[in-house]
This record gives C-alpha cells, sequence and structure tokens, in this order.
C-alpha cells in the first residue's frame, strides 16, 4: 500500500517530475516550487497501480485550500490592504508627511479621504468640514506633502491646504474662470505649490494658495490651433483634455492627450507647451519619467516603451512584457534599476535592470480590479492603488 505524508518546508525545490517518470519501489519526494509548499512523501509498492496513487494523492490535496492558499500569499512581494470605503472607489492618490513617515493620506472618488498613522498598514476615515459645506460628491485627484504643509485637489472645483501636517484642513477659494479641472498639484516649498489642470494650465502660488500666477501663457488646444499643429498628427483644431499628466522630479511635465495620439512636453521657463507626435503605431495610454531621467510609455494594448537616453525625446524602443493581452496603465520606480508595471486585471511586472526585461509577479492574478497608480514614497515604502478600492502595500 502507498504511504502518504505531508509536511511543509520552507526552501524553494525544483518542480515534480512527471508521474511516470517516478520508480516504482523507491521513496521520491515532490515539491512545490513556492515559499512553505506541502510535500508529499510516497511509497509505491509494486502492487499498488499507477492509477490507485493518482486517485489517492487527488483525494488528500483537495483538502488542503488553506495550505495551498496561504504559499500563494507568501510568494509576492506585496500585501493587499483591505480599506473601510464602498465598493466602486476608485484610489486616485496616497502622500505621506515628511517628518513623519508612518503618517499618509489617500484619495480617491466619492470623496474618499483615508488616513493612516503606521505606515499604511491600516486606514481610518476622515473627513473634512470645509468639504461637505454643499451638496458635492468630490473626485479628490491628486495630493502632496512639503514639510507639514499639504494640499490636495479635486473634481469640481476644489481646493485643500493645510499647515499642520492634516490634522486641520482649510479650503482656499478658487476662480470660476480657472480652465479646465484640476488634476495635479505639486508642494514645492514653504507656502509654495505648482498645480496643473487638465487643459494645460499651470500655476504657482507662494502665498498658501491666495493668488497665483500662470506659468504658460496659453492652453495647449490654444498652442496647438495657434500654430496649425506645428505637423502633430492628429492635433489640428485639438480641443480635447489631457488624459494623464506626470511631473518629473527637477519639474518637467509630460502629458498625454486624451485621444491618445500625440504628446506634449512642458520644463520650467518655457511659456508653451511642446507637442511630439507619437513614435508607435497604437495610441498612448500612459507616459511618465524614469528614475534616471528618460521617459517610459505605454501603449493601448498592453506595449511598453522606454526612450532611448535621458531627457525629452520622440524616440522609443519596445520592451517584450508578459503582459497577457491586459493594458498596462502606469509604472512606478523604487530605485534607478527596480521599477514595477501595473494594469488591467490586475498585472503586476517587475524589472530590475532598469526596464530592459520583465516578470510577472501574481501578487493580484485573482484580484478582480484594474491597477491604475503605482506610487513610491521612498525605496522600502511602496503602494499600487486601484478600482474597488483595491490597494497593494510594499513589502520589500
Amino acid at each position: 500500500m502507498a504511504t502518504l505524508q505531508f509536511t511543509f518546508s520552507d526552501s524553494t525545490t525544483t518542480l515534480c517530475r512527471p508521474l511516470s517518470q517516478l520508480p516504482s519501489s523507491k521513496s521520491t519526494i515532490i515539491h512545490s516550487p513556492r515559499p512553505r509548499s506541502f510535500v508529499v512523501k510516497a511509497s509505491l509498492e509494486p502492487s499498488r497501480t499507477r492509477r490507485q496513487f493518482i486517485a489517492e494523492t487527488t483525494a488528500i490535496s483537495v483538502l488542503l485550500p488553506s495550505q495551498l492558499a496561504k504559499s500563494e500569499e507568501t510568494l509576492s512581494e506585496w500585501e493587499r490592504v483591505y480599506l473601510p470605503i464602498d465598493p466602486g472607489v476608485v484610489l486616485l492618490d496616497i502622500a505621506f508627511v515628511p517628518q513623519d513617515p508612518n503618517h499618509g493620506f489617500l484619495l480617491g472618488t466619492r470623496q474618499t479621504l483615508l488616513e493612516t498613522k503606521d505606515g499604511g498598514r491600516t486606514w481610518a476615515p476622515r473627513s473634512i468640514p470645509s468639504a461637505e459645506d454643499e451638496d458635492f460628491n468630490y473626485r479628490f485627484n491628486s495630493i502632496s506633502f512639503k514639510g507639514k504643509e499639504g494640499w490636495i485637489v479635486g473634481k469640481p472645483a476644489i481646493l485643500l491646504y493645510t499647515p499642520d501636517a492634516g490634522e486641520s484642513w482649510e479650503r482656499i477659494p478658487l476662480s470660476a474662470e480657472l480652465p479646465g479641472d484640476m488634476v495635479y498639484i505639486k508642494a514645492t516649498n514653504e507656502k509654495s505649490a505648482e498645480m496643473v489642470t487638465d487643459e494645460g494650465a499651470i500655476y504657482v502660488t507662494s502665498n498658501r494658495g491666495y493668488n497665483w500666477k500662470a506659468a504658460v501663457q496659453e492652453s495647449v488646444s490654444a498652442t496647438l490651433n495657434r500654430t496649425v499643429s506645428s505637423g502633430i498628427s492628429g492635433a489640428s483644431y485639438y480641443t480635447g483634455t489631457f488624459n494623464t499628466v506626470n511631473r518629473s522630479p527637477d519639474g518637467r511635465y509630460v502629458a498625454v492627450s486624451s485621444r491618445g495620439n500625440f504628446y506634449m512636453t512642458w520644463e520650467p521657463g518655457q511659456a508653451y507647451w511642446q507637442p511630439h507626435n507619437r513614435a508607435v503605431a497604437r495610441r498612448i495610454q500612459n507616459m511618465g519619467w524614469r528614475a534616471d531621467g528618460g521617459l517610459w510609455l505605454l501603449v493601448r494594448g498592453g506595449s511598453l516603451f522606454l526612450s532611448k537616453g535621458t531627457g525629452i525625446t520622440e524616440e522609443f524602443e519596445e520592451i517584450p512584457v508578459q503582459s497577457r493581452g491586459f493594458g498596462i496603465l502606469d509604472v512606478g520606480y523604487r530605485s534607478t534599476d527596480e521599477a514595477w508595471a501595473a494594469g488591467g486585471s490586475g498585472i503586476l511586472l517587475r524589472t530590475n535592470n532598469g526596464g530592459k526585461s520583465w516578470i510577472r509577479d501574481k501578487a493580484a492574478d485573482n484580484i478582480a480590479a484594474n491597477l491604475y497608480s503605482v506610487k513610491f514614497i521612498d525605496d522600502k515604502k511602496g503602494f499600487v492603488l486601484g478600482n474597488d478600492g483595491v490597494l497593494l502595500r510594499y513589502l520589500g
């Protein structure tokens, strides 16, 4: 009779051999290629047939779903953090107070604002009375801190400011003539910030937001129409908005048109946005900055491109990725070498060589959600934000 014994091992070993290769009278160990995997130790006597052996092992293996699930959870460098919010909320941004790296805020749709004081392990709802005076259900788009000063922008137009690390929030009045919706804000210095709208307006303040000065002279649609598109494909009489906006640490911007048919860049000191033709056939999904100062580019359908060299350029090369046909929506760099990409249906990819090659992480394979944003606060703290309130925390 075959003897079946289950034990646990913390080591990672090779895949099991096919049953047809098992000797008929020697003990064989079958290992799972995952940490904390269960080990089946079986002795086959000549009197037992392979069919009987398969039936016995199959019957016993289905009795251990909890062990198998636990093995899956410990495979990844990410864990899911469950949040006290309603289903359907899309998480949009996250930031931490520099003086207190355990204290942070998480934003999203449906006026979602959560606060953590343990580095992101647990979160609690936070309300702002000045944002609840009207019958609006705000979409909080962006948050940023510099020292203890913090800023939040949202849609419909709302601007919030805190001087005390989020203990209190003040609502700053905004002009009704503001072009477009505010999609991004960056705290730059004491009482200073930089704000961007989806129509390409960039404003700066140095007095807590009471006055704002335009950093560009016109919206992107005006720039494109005035210059007759400057040879930019698909930009004639452009009246749309930006799909995504990303800022580099040194203040440069790259933005993708709402239709994904071209992109634009801006550097401090320039009077206008600079349009660029896309270097690929498919429409652009998102663009951003690598840790080395170059650009990454995502197209609809799941392909990833990296710019040749650093700085602003129109030359890109495609990098093979295992996206399984799902779109990749964002890339976040933990260091110059390590970065993570996230996208539709829980796709999660990692590179350890600056983006030259990528491998798939199965952390979110069983999560029915799209992952929209990858944010690394520093080299030890990172998060992936998605829809339906999905938040992943980096374990390292």
